[in-house]
């Protein structure tokens, strides 16, 4: 009697459980979630070296570790979820050494509520400042 007794009210607590947790799976917001880890590593293959990161949220305000996370949402915003929209044509008036020192930038996470995974790697550290041109996204 005492074991039915429990298993009677084990299932009831799962059955608790779980409506419970149905009734957190609604959504909480009218916007579709933008949340995104950044990165800049030494190297051009997964064992590369972070040498920094950030964090950018932005539905329903731009937050996050970014310094400047309002220009950086609006940058991903004119790109329309497409990251390679983020890289322009070198600027002509920069000279980069030719010496390759790869640089890999990333992009990991959810952007307008799709999960995305964008890398690009540069040849070197000025490649990359040349062709991201100062873009806010990539300015930390």
């Amino acid at each position: 009697m005492r074991h039915r007794f429990a298993a009677v009210s084990a299932a009831a607590l799962l059955c608790l459980a779980g409506a419970t947790g149905m009734a957190e799976a609604q959504p909480a917001s009218l916007y579709a979630p933008s949340a995104l880890v950044f990165s800049v590593a030494k190297g051009d293959d997964a064992n590369s070296t972070v040498v920094r990161a950030t964090t950018l949220s932005c539905a329903p305000s731009a937050q996050g570790t970014h310094p400047d996370p309002e220009a950086a949402c609006e940058a991903l915003k004119s790109t329309d979820g497409t990251f390679d929209r983020l890289l322009a044509a070198p600027d002509p008036n920069r000279a980069c050494p030719m010496h390759y020192d790869p640089v890999t930038v990333t992009a990991d996470g959810v952007w307008q509520g799709s999960r995305v995974s964008w890398k690009h790697t540069f040849g070197n550290s000025c490649s990359m400042s040349a062709t991201l041109n100062g873009n806010a996204v990539f300015s930390f």
